[in-house]
């Protein structure tokens, strides 16, 4: 099977629209296509699987919101009893890794500490470097999906301030877990007893760190130095006066008023002390400036908040498991024949259709797609090779499937990844 780094597994189709895709342009020849018969019946086929996984998808949502509500900071109403000592941090524990498992159906990609570090080394040029105080959190978990460019524009001094555009690497979505501890750059009203759940879209790679509470603006090397070098030279020129006044002259000038000493001495110190603050003052008009972009640019790309999040995410984790069931059983179907394909065989013919007809580039999970098939009983495997069951048997054991999941009598999962 092929392996494309550059590539992630996640299809940027819609449902509906990869439905209609597969009845009328997919396929290696235009005259190969669905008669209106199994047209008709591939469309139920694929209405039969929505609906079972969206059955199952529900009852998983049902499971997270009750773990969640115990730590859900706008939970209303609030739960009766919250668990307290071993039970919370178990529960906390539980909710953590249930959340990490839902990111990773969802196609996301979990970033440890240091790679968000290595990622966000430096600034943007919409945005400022900053410290993010990783021990102001009890857990906190970062998640990408979708590695691309946007284009923004800005004012170019070395065209004379005209604007141009820019292309600036962005990550499509961005979430965040998080549970907060008591620590100073949080502040005294931090709430340190609930989880916060944050999804944004369309961020600068080198500005993810900005995501998250505490963070702290670094001052650039060059103002650092300016104000380093402002206090530096008033220290030595202070003391290289103060060694070449006699004591009644130094006298004089520290404490007889305004002479000709007293200037000699606090004229270059208040010039010098002058142009530090004023490195000083810039460098807070800078922050300043920043949180105003940073809180205008939040705006527009906060996605959701803490609940919301779990429904989102988990609709879009049910529509990544409906499109690669859909996929794979469509073409081992379709093009695979009685003998069937391999895996390498069907996921090759998968990404290049969808690359030849609709321009989208993916690494299809193969395995996954394939698994969930034959647990459900729509697709055999034997001898390494994968082949589909006829579409109306399929439809048959889908029916079984709801008949018995209706009846509280099927494991919840069947077409659901248990990986």
């Amino acid at each position: 099977m092929a392996e494309y780094p550059d590539r992630e597994h996640f299809i940027p189709v819609r449902v509906a629209d990869l439905v209609e895709f597969l009845c009328t342009r997919s396929g290696p020849a235009d005259g190969d296509k669905l008669s209106a018969e199994d047209e008709a019946r591939f469309r139920r086929f694929a209405r039969a699987v929505t609906l079972h996984l969206h059955a199952v998808y529900l009852a998983e949502l049902r499971q997270l919101k009750d773990a969640y509500a115990a730590f859900d900071p706008d939970a209303d109403p609030k739960p009766l009893a919250r668990p307290t000592g071993a039970d919370r941090a178990a529960a906390l524990g539980k909710l953590f890794d249930t959340f990490c498992h839902l990111m990773g159906r969802a196609n996301y990609t979990r970033l440890s500490p240091a790679e968000v570090a290595e990622i966000t080394a430096g600034a943007s040029d919409w945005g400022v470097d900053m410290d993010i105080p990783w021990d102001a959190f009890d857990r906190v978990e970062v998640f990408v999906r979708g590695r691309g460019a946007s284009r923004r524009y800005r004012r170019n001094w070395r065209r004379w301030f005209r604007t141009e555009a820019v292309a600036v690497p962005t990550f499509a979505r961005a979430a965040v877990i998080f549970k907060q501890r008591p620590h100073k750059r949080l502040g005294p009203d931090a709430d340190t007893a609930d989880v916060f759940l944050k999804l944004f879209k369309d961020i600068p790679r080198q500005d993810v760190e900005m995501l998250l509470p505490g963070g702290r603006v670094k001052m650039p090397l060059l103002d650092r130095f300016k104000l380093g070098g402002s206090l530096t030279s008033t220290v030595g020129y202070v003391l290289y006066k103060l060694s070449t006044f006699k004591l009644g002259v130094l006298t004089g000038a520290l404490f007889g008023g305004i002479t000709a000493a007293a200037v000699a001495l606090y004229a270059p110190i208040a010039l010098i002390l002058g142009y530090g603050y004023k490195t000083w003052y810039s460098f807070q008009v800078s922050k300043q400036t920043y949180s105003l972009q940073l809180t205008q640019s939040l705006y527009y790309q906060n996605l959701d908040n803490n609940g919301g999040v779990v429904f989102r995410l988990l609709d879009e984790a049910e529509e990544q498991e409906t499109r690669e069931a859909l996929l794979a059983y469509f073409y081992l179907w379709r093009y695979a024949g009685a003998d069937g394909w391999t895996p390498a065989d069907l996921d090759g013919y998968v990404e290049l259709d969808l690359e030849r007809q609709l321009g989208v580039e993916v690494d299809f999970e193969i395995e996954d797609a394939l698994a969930k098939l034959v647990r459900a009983g729509i697709v055999t495997e034997a001898g390494g090779r994968y082949a589909a069951v006829p579409l109306g048997a399929a439809q048959d054991r889908l029916d079984r499937l709801w008949q018995e999941y209706t009846r509280g009598s099927v494991p919840a999962g069947e077409l659901v990844s248990a990986g």
